[in-house]
């Protein structure tokens, strides 16, 4: 089984759709799936004296600006594991960029999470921990030899779901609909 093409992004999407986890909320460890492989792969521990403060994977069945499929944050309570579909919904998108070019991200929550239930876009994320994503994203690269990241601007889940919109439809393009 392939993540990227055999996992269903959802018939709700792009108002909620399926992720797949790859970095776990409190790890250092940066874990990517290997699409050839069809298995996930230790890429590094981070060189910086951070964790992540989110789950974080990716969307099946798109493909983004990047050459990758979407990249997605995802708020938890507690960390699942790497592999674990959840599905979320989009509240916000984050506009970055990094060494190898764009490197945008969208956040999400879990669908099945009532703590959530009151974040419908960004502006309801508490500062606080909006200011730590942002700080964890603009750090966990720093100590890397020639490796950067620009933390650009949050923007609005209409924002969000233009972007998941085109990657389902480039993705589509590039693969062929699932």
């Amino acid at each position: 089984m392939n993540l990227l093409h055999d996992v269903k992004l959802g018939d709700k999407a792009p108002y909620e759709f399926n992720v797949v986890i790859e970095n776990v909320k409190g790890s250092s460890n940066k874990i990517e799936y290997d699409r050839e492989a069809g298995v996930f792969k230790l890429d590094r521990v981070l060189y910086s004296a951070v964790y992540w403060p989110f789950d974080y994977g990716f969307a099946p069945q798109t493909w983004h600006e990047d050459e990758d499929p979407l990249d997605v944050v995802v708020l938890t309570t507690h960390p699942t594991f790497p592999g674990c579909i959840v599905k979320v919904r989009p509240v916000a998108l984050i506009i970055m960029e990094d060494e190898a070019g764009i490197d945008d991200k969208i956040v999400a929550v879990p669908v099945k999470d009532p703590r959530f239930n009151h974040i419908k876009d960004y502006q309801d994320i508490p500062e606080h921990l909006r200011k730590e994503i942002q700080e964890f994203f603009e750090t966990y690269k720093r100590l890397e030899p020639n490796k950067w990241v620009k933390f650009k601007e949050w923007r609005s889940l209409q924002d969000a779901i233009k972007t998941i919109d085109k990657a389902i439809k480039t993705y589509g393009e590039k693969f062929g609909s699932k």
